[in-house]
């Protein structure tokens, strides 16, 4: 098969045959269809997350067709259409996943990090942790959904029942949640780059009550705040913006280092939170919601070979919405 490889941090992506994946007990092997570029890649890429598996496909956004089906499988069969997320394999005895908190696993194991993941023609992957894909998505429409939704979805359940809620980085995550917000019945506030008008008015098209840049107030107070940019300077920002009582949710899965700031912008008993991975409960809940409210995801599509040319988009930030790899 063909895959794009990372065999050093900090270098690009080697276009490269490999051997087609062996299957193992458990495992399904998924004839890979398209593949979304997420910004959790680029902090693997660029050497913002330390220790993965080198080589290393990345890719942890996979929708495809199961081709073939290992032993002790049982819940999907051949030709069906299926997702696969970052999270890919727990231990299911830690006193993590005993608490159901399999996202905290002490032993996980990450597609496209710890494991070989999308960016290629073919992938295993555990058949616990695949998804059906809801019918109404198209295969490059669906794959953003199994990241920048299903992390932007266990962020917003963090945020409660904000009415006001606040978005900070408007990419591929932001979009896809002030959809289900707006769904919902909340009034969504966008915060990006400053000066950032084409991402403002993306925003606001869909949906956003306000768009501005990420060092503004916005007009009322927000009783949540959702961070999905990477930057640790937003988090007293958001504070500042958001009301006593609220919450400020850390949505990404790397950060820079947040800078010192008065207490008082705590106090209030306003709450600091980060979401890390994900659970299969959070892919279904969320997944099944998908199925009832169609999300526009917009997309900009690649071809595999291109995998270093939409990285580079999106570490510029010239992406609105999110990049696919799509067979070709």
């Amino acid at each position: 098969m063909r895959a794009m490889v990372l065999r050093r941090q900090l270098e690009p992506l080697h276009f490269e045959e490999c051997p087609t994946p062996p299957l193992h007990k458990g495992q399904v092997l998924i004839e890979v269809t398209a593949c979304a570029v997420c910004r959790t890649d680029l902090h693997i890429v660029d050497g913002e997350l330390s220790d993965p598996k080198l080589p290393l496909i990345p890719g942890h956004e996979i929708v495809g067709h199961i081709r073939e089906i290992g032993e002790e499988c049982g819940r999907f069969s051949i030709g069906d259409r299926v997702g696969i997320p970052w999270l890919g394999w727990t231990c299911g005895v830690c006193d993590y996943c005993r608490r159901d908190l399999e996202n905290l696993c002490t032993n996980a194991r990450f597609t496209g990090y710890t494991l070989d993941g999308g960016y290629a023609e073919y992938a295993v992957a555990d058949e616990r942790f695949c998804f059906r894909i809801p019918d109404s998505y198209r295969d490059a429409s669906a794959a953003p959904l199994l990241c920048a939704g299903l992390i932007g979805y266990r962020s917003l359940v963090k945020a409660g029942d904000a009415r006001a809620l606040g978005v900070y980085g408007f990419g591929a995550a932001a979009h896809i949640i002030t959809q289900i917000a707006r769904h919902q019945g909340r009034n969504v506030y966008a915060f990006t780059r400053r000066g950032d008008t084409k991402a403002q008015d993306f925003a606001l098209s869909l949906g956003a009550a306000w768009a501005g840049d990420s060092d503004t107030r916005p007009p009322v107070e927000l009783d949540a705040a959702i961070l999905f940019a990477p930057v640790g300077s937003l988090v007293p920002a958001a504070l500042a913006a958001t009301r006593k009582a609220g919450i400020v949710v850390c949505g990404g899965i790397h950060m820079s280092d947040i800078p010192s700031f008065p207490y008082r912008l705590l106090w209030g008993e306003r709450q600091l939170v980060s979401v890390a991975n994900l659970t299969r409960r959070d892919a279904e809940e969320f997944l099944n919601l998908a199925s009832t409210v169609q999300i526009d995801t917009r997309i900009q599509e690649f071809r595999l070979s291109e995998a270093n040319m939409a990285l580079e988009s999106l570490r510029t930030g010239k992406l609105q919405g999110a990049a696919v790899l799509v067979r070709g």
